[in-house]
């Protein structure tokens, strides 16, 4: 069922107005793995459930609760619950999406606040922390729905929403939130729903669009290695002690090789070999180790073999190291002995894969490596947080009436993809509610989620507005 031309029309006609709501959502610092933006985090929530209400979606602000987050205790944002339409006749859409984002400095290396959303006239590009990721998607489903608003058109489909702030940290609470209400039955929020459509990836390049059916899963770990009762001065105590940096600098290098394998006993073993026709699944992808250079910024592949370079961000785990906290990092040469320093990694998951099968395994092999080391310092292990990984069924009509909508709007067929991130939540909505989940994204490879200068193209964020409403009427008309 296509989309009325009106619908089309709108969205074109107000791009700049929805450019300017994106700005507004930008501007809430909403980084929900800061103890000190928690307070931006529940302003943005209040800010979201306000644009929500006022297009017509009845909403409801669930507490999750507090956690502890680097020794304080924070209180966790609020889930955003809303609906709108309960005609029998129509099918059931949820949507899911967070407001929260990931830490941005300008000192990190941004060419602009990123705070503050910048319209680049030249590129069409909207540079911001949280334009692509989650936020100009979120705002995407707000522009379908105010069109039919303004309209006076009806939705061809009832809508469901679950947005949170905790994704970029672990949603904490939303699992147990999500289970409640499904226990809920006819009572619930979920009632009745036909399927999940989740807009939080990514295109594989900057030309084709595509539908994912698959996500790896994470785990992510903390090694703390610990010696003195404070920071010494290593003209003083250097050769003279057990440091922990040393320490530290020898057992995060044993955890992965310069060729990306892992090198945790067990870990790699557990993934099957890609056969002769999964291997043609990747060969028919528009996608190229020239695309992955232009991403990154750099010809530093792992391989010069697409179908290797590919299957290793959607088939394969992967082992990546993010930092070290603690340690000495400013300006200047400051001679000093940490008296305490963290290291931090994780583990990107696939099937049949678990968290709970992969800690014991990183556990035990991190111990043993420290041993080795004969240091009289301590070595503290930690999860914080983890999330299995997902595949769907990608011939449902879920999925089909994605690949419609996609065909309408950006006239070619989409690619079918499986994604190398994680969203845990996907899982426990295919599971919690028993339907297909399918991911359609807006934004394209190289936005830059989670990095510097991360951006949302005018084109992606309009057109993909677009594709989200199309794939409403097509959800609308697929045979179930």
């Amino acid at each position: 069922m296509a989309s009325p031309p009106q619908f089309l029309q709108f969205v074109d006609q107000h791009a700049d107005k929805f450019i300017g709501r994106l700005a507004e959502a930008v501007a809430i610092p909403s980084v929900s793995g800061d103890g000190a933006h928690r307070p931006d985090v529940f302003r943005m929530s209040a800010w979201l459930d306000g644009q929500l209400k006022n297009l017509g979606v009845t909403t409801k602000l669930v507490d999750l609760g507090k956690h502890v987050m680097d020794g304080q205790e924070l209180p966790l944002p609020p889930a955003i619950l809303g609906r709108i339409g309960d005609d029998p006749k129509k099918k059931t859409v949820l949507v899911y999406g967070h407001y929260d984002v990931q830490p941005a400095q300008k000192s990190d290396g941004w060419d602009t606040e990123p705070f503050q959303l910048v319209v680049d006239e030249k590129t069409g590009r909207l540079i911001g922390r949280g334009s692509t990721d989650d936020k100009g998607p979120i705002l995407g489903w707000l522009n379908v729905l105010e069109a039919h608003k303004a309209l006076g058109l009806e939705l061809p489909v009832n809508m469901r929403f679950c947005f949170e702030g905790m994704e970029e940290n672990g949603s904490e609470g939303l699992d147990d939130l999500i289970k409640s209400e499904v226990a809920k039955g006819k009572d619930g929020w979920f009632d009745g729903v036909d399927c999940v459509c989740i807009s939080d990836n990514y295109w594989l390049n900057s030309r084709t669009p595509c539908i994912t059916y698959g996500l790896r899963g994470l785990v992510y770990f903390k090694l703390t290695v610990s010696g003195p009762a404070r920071d010494l001065h290593s003209g003083v105590f250097g050769r003279m002690v057990h440091e922990p940096m040393t320490d530290l600098i020898q057992l995060m290098s044993k955890l992965v090789a310069p060729d990306g394998t892992i090198l945790v006993p067990g870990v790699d073993d557990m993934v099957s070999v890609a056969d002769a026709e999964e291997r043609q699944i990747y060969e028919k992808l528009d996608y190229s180790v020239k695309d992955v250079e232009d991403a990154v910024g750099a010809p530093i592949t792992l391989s010069d073999d697409k179908v290797s370079v590919v299957m290793g961000r959607m088939r394969m785990p992967s082992l990546s190291l993010h930092g070290i906290e603690g340690a000495f990092y400013g300006p200047g040469a400051k001679t000093v002995i940490p008296a305490s320093v963290s290291g931090k990694f994780s583990i990107r998951i696939v099937p049949p894969q678990t968290p709970e099968k992969i800690e014991p395994l990183v556990v035990q092999y991190v111990q043993q490596e420290f041993a080795k080391l004969n240091s009289k310092n301590k070595l503290k292990i930690e999860n914080l947080h983890d999330g299995r990984p997902w595949l769907a069924d990608w011939k449902h009509w879920n999925y089909e009436a994605a690949r419609r909508a996609t065909e309408a709007i950006y006239k070619r067929s989409p690619d079918l993809t499986r994604e190398g991130g994680s969203i845990p939540v996907t899982l426990t909505f295919a599971e919690s509610l028993g339907v297909n989940v399918l991911l359609l994204p807006m934004g394209r490879g190289d936005d830059g989620a989670h990095s510097t200068n991360e951006k949302l193209d005018r084109s992606n964020f309009i057109e993909g507005s677009k594709l989200l409403g199309t794939y409403l009427y097509e959800v609308a008309a697929a045979k179930a």
